[in-house]
């Protein structure tokens, strides 16, 4: 997989000095042409892997910039307005994550995001405990967590 991610950012450099265009137009449509060619050149072989992760990388990435913008707005309507909308909790939820990467790595895509912070990760590793800014309905927002994050972030890892 690193290998194919590897030769993969290689042809996208080669595209782009053969183009001479340094762009990052240019190194988009390089990596997505150096993308179809190593599909097709591997696609019979057990690295197969590589092909479908990295559409998973660009969807989690994706869906992390529109909670983020999602979330900058609640804050800063809260913050232009009068009245307060917070409804602080802090929250106990449920991992299916399990290793030390997948915890870290979920925990930090949780702070990043404006109005929610992770506090703590319990002794057993079951449990990660969240404070957030704005939740009307504590399970709304475990579902949220699990079904968005959690999920999205555990298809890419294992």
């Amino acid at each position: 997989m690193r290998s194919l991610f590897l030769m993969n950012i290689l042809l996208t450099l080669i595209w782009a000095a053969l183009t001479g265009k340094f762009e990052f137009s240019n190194f988009v449509f390089g990596f997505i042409l150096s993308y179809g060619v190593l599909w097709i050149i591997t696609r019979d072989t057990k690295r197969a892997s590589y092909f479908t992760r990295v559409p998973k990388v660009i969807g989690f990435l994706l869906f992390f910039i529109k909670e983020l913008i999602k979330a900058n707005i609640q804050v800063a309507y809260d913050v232009v307005t009068i009245r307060n909308y917070m409804k602080p909790v802090i929250i106990g939820v449920p991992l299916d994550a399990e290793t030390e990467l997948e915890i870290t790595l979920l925990a930090n895509f949780i702070t990043l995001t404006p109005g929610t912070l992770s506090l703590d990760v319990s002794d057993d590793k079951k449990t990660l405990y969240i404070h957030a800014m704005y939740v009307e309905d504590k399970e709304a927002f475990i579902e949220s967590v699990k079904n968005g994050f959690e999920r999205r972030l555990l298809d890419i890892l294992r």
